[in-house]
């Protein structure tokens, strides 16, 4: 018998069967991104769901309403990573056997997560679409029931249980905003909307390097990126879901795509206002609230996961500073004679810039008599103070300039 998805039956259903397992993420009211946007914005922090991401829901109600026959073969997946750990995490409770194919680019945090719930990790190809395929042929050559990441109906009613949460918290949200990659997370939330609320705005956002979704409305019919590059691994999909597409269409009231550097500085926000770590996809929706063109609305930003590796995290940090100015460097050329390093740093204390590295190169001229370089890091509040620092340098004759920031 077809089971029935993304109806309103089944998405009770789901709601009451994920809280088998999933955390209900309350709502956290932003002043500092509803400051920054002029709306009034609710995060709701899925980073903080068991697993660190949404996937748990969908990759849960997914295998609940698999036959016992289907769950002895054993699952099989293709994910990025979110995915991968919410199957795990499933097929664990339900004790099937999973495995799991993962991009080689697959931070290794969430390898070894998977890992570490039970899981048979195989790494195969450079992003998610590369993985499938490989998940598709084992899923063929071992008798592995597969289960889509997104463009599977009860999957996406597995994540339509977001919405629900949302709309019990807050009755009368205008705009909720969703990270796409696949369109899984987004057609469950987006479908589940419009049926309890058909006046609420639903506005899915990519990353700019990987905006299949984009490309597929423009086109009216599913299609195919030929590259997938973004620093938002988790959403880097090249082709959105055959069978959910006409429900994204439907139901998805807009699409707004956010570049890789606004991110970062995403990121940065994140941390500093919130403290919280969240991925570079789970940061979409945040980033996004820029380019809303309404006031004073009630706007949820679903962050659809915190799975991050510390390398990863330290690289966005340090981009996030340079970007908000609040590290920089300068180069200036001095003569090669006693004092003039002390004169350098003396302007700089009186501006009350931070001075965090030095690089002193005396063969930047044959002449050394004439001129040496000195390169000077430092750490500033933002691009008036910078613009401050700077400007006090060229006063006392320096002549800085500023070359590009490398800790």
């Amino acid at each position: 018998m077809q089971e029935e998805f993304l109806t309103l039956e089944a998405f009770e259903e789901a709601s009451e069967k994920v809280k088998e397992v999933a955390v209900e993420t309350k709502l956290i009211h932003s002043d500092f991104f509803s400051k920054n946007s002029g709306n009034n914005v609710y995060l709701k922090p899925e980073n903080m769901q068991r697993t660190g991401a949404y996937k748990i829901r969908g990759a849960y109600y997914r295998i609940s309403k698999l036959s016992p026959e289907e769950r002895d073969r054993g699952v099989i997946t293709a994910s990025a990573g979110n995915h991968a750990q919410g199957v795990a995490y499933a097929a664990n409770h339900y004790h099937c056997k999973a495995v799991i194919v993962m991009p080689t680019t697959t931070p290794l945090i969430k390898v070894n997560r998977t890992k570490a719930l039970g899981a048979q990790v195989v790494l195969h190809g450079d992003v998610y679409d590369d993985a499938c395929e490989e998940a598709l042929r084992l899923a063929e050559e071992n008798g592995y029931t597969f289960v889509h990441p997104f463009d599977d109906l009860g999957v996406a009613t597995g994540q339509g249980s977001i919405a629900m949460e949302i709309f019990k918290e807050l009755p009368l949200v205008e705009y909720i905003l969703i990270p796409v990659g696949g369109g899984g997370l987004a057609t469950g939330v987006a479908t589940l909307s419009k049926l309890l609320h058909p006046n609420v705005k639903v506005i899915g956002v990519e990353p700019e390097g990987a905006a299949c979704l984009s490309e597929s409305f423009r086109n009216g019919k599913v299609t195919t990126l030929s590259s997938a590059s973004t620093i938002a691994d988790g959403t880097a999909v090249k082709t959105p879901g055959e069978k959910i597409f006409p429900y994204l269409q439907q139901n998805l009231d807009d699409i707004i795509t956010v570049p890789d550097s606004d991110l970062v500085i995403a990121f940065l926000d994140m941390v500093e206002s919130h403290k919280m770590i969240v991925e570079n996809s789970g940061l979409l929706t945040v980033a996004a609230l820029k380019q809303l063109s309404c006031k004073n609305k009630k706007v949820v930003a679903i962050l659809s996961g915190g799975n991050m590796d510390v390398i990863t995290m330290s690289s966005v940090v340090q981009q996030g500073l340079i970007l908000r100015d609040r590290i920089f460097t300068v180069s200036v050329l001095l003569p090669d004679k006693p004092g003039e390093l002390a004169r350098v740093a003396d302007v700089i204390a009186k501006e009350h810039g931070n001075v965090i590295k030095l690089e002193h190169n005396q063969f930047v001229n044959t002449n050394r008599a004439a001129a040496v370089e000195l390169r000077v890091t430092m750490e500033a509040f933002g691009t008036e103070h910078k613009e401050s620092i700077l400007a006090a340098l060229d006063r006392n004759g320096f002549q800085p300039k500023q070359v590009r920031a490398v800790l």
